[in-house]
């Protein structure tokens, strides 16, 4: 496993540690309430408590981030009644099995997108990166509280067994970092890199090789040359994680502006949790998709500005435009698997729609 690298962080991470002590304050004096009301069948000592185990997609230095702070202040809150141990990338089971892990019991919970644990269900072709569904990383959450999207995972994981699909957040907009600079289409062609399922099939076709590998083999894998680069993430995460030490450009032009990911249970054990600690974990990962959409928020901007380890390129306005225009007919593609993609698929049209229509400040072109 990788030692943490520190990047530098903007201020805009300093109210997360606010956050996350009055949550727990909080939930602290919520479950103590909860527990003298009378959850007396329900209750667990701390000589006793359900044990969990949850693993990310995420390796150690990134998960230092996304998700760790959430489970130490889970666990505090808790109050001795329940502890979830983390785990990250590959650790217990390769990321690419992690579903089928969740499902089977071997793991209880996971953090993760849908395509890259390989979800049986349909709609999981737009976990990860789905090409220019998003601007900015607000975008996400919007559409799954009022464009339907909640309701549509919900509905699909309703269908697979032993899963409980909890809440989806957004993560970092995706760039593309390489060890050779990208100024143009044609520059992709032939570059190796370690991608996201679907994003990586829409890039495909320019000639960019998406490649999969174990998280914590990314940074050497580059360094020998198996890979050219990254098609990942976002600033934040490649100078947290070590990937811009080794990579020495950056594109700016951006395939999407959010990732989005999921908590997802085995439903035995979700069933095993009283009310009150379903309600208190949800409440974390609530907790955790706010602390991930300011901290990638401020990271992605201060790093822009105040990187110094690689250099900014892009591809000019108009040929990067050819590649929004691609992305139509690769939603409409996508939109043919079912009518649930069919809905997901709308669901974009419809907010990209009155986005567009809106303005400054929700859209500035």
């Amino acid at each position: 496993m990788k030692q943490d690298k520190k990047a530098s962080k903007p201020d805009a991470t300093v109210p997360q540690d606010n956050s996350r002590r009055s949550f727990v304050k909080k939930v602290g004096a919520g479950t103590a309430g909860i527990l003298a009301a009378g959850t007396a069948p329900y209750a667990y000592s701390a000589t006793n408590p359900i044990k969990w185990r949850l693993q990310t997609y995420s390796g150690a230095p990134l998960g230092a981030h996304v998700i760790k702070p959430q489970i130490e202040e889970f666990n505090k809150a808790a109050h001795g009644r329940m502890e979830i141990e983390l785990y990250y990338a590959d650790q217990l089971v390769p990321t690419d099995e992690l579903f089928r892990a969740m499902q089977n019991g071997t793991i209880d919970a996971v953090q993760s997108d849908d395509a890259t644990m390989a979800s049986p269900v349909d709609i999981s072709v737009f976990g990860g990166y789905f090409p220019f569904s998003t601007r900015y990383s607000l975008d996400l959450p919007v559409l799954f509280k009022y464009y339907g999207l909640d309701e549509i995972w919900a509905e699909a994981y309703g269908e697979v067994k032993n899963v409980e699909w909890i809440s989806a957040g957004a993560w970092d907009p995706l760039h593309i970092f390489t060890k050779d600079p990208i100024r143009s289409i044609a520059d992709m062609k032939g570059k190796r890199v370690f991608g996201v399922p679907t994003a990586g099939k829409f890039l495909s076709r320019y000639g960019l090789v998406p490649v999969t590998l174990p998280w914590d083999d990314i940074e050497v894998a580059i360094q020998t040359g198996e890979l050219d680069g990254v098609a990942w993430c976002g600033f934040t995460e490649a100078y947290e994680v070590g990937w811009a030490d080794v990579c020495n450009y950056a594109l700016l032009n951006n395939v999407t502006g959010a990732w989005c990911g999921s908590y997802f249970a085995n439903s035995k054990s979700w069933a095993k949790l009283t009310p009150d600690l379903q309600a208190l974990f949800r409440m974390s990962c609530n907790d955790s998709h706010y602390y991930r959409q300011v901290w990638y928020w401020g990271g992605e901007a201060d790093l822009r500005v105040n990187g110094d380890k690689m250099e900014l390129t892009t591809i000019p306005a108009d040929e990067w435009d050819t590649v929004v225009a691609d992305s139509a007919e690769f939603w409409e593609e996508l939109a043919s698997i079912s009518p649930r993609t069919k809905k997901v698929v709308d669901a974009f049209k419809k907010y990209k729609a009155v986005m567009e229509k809106t303005g400054v400040p929700y859209r500035y072109s």
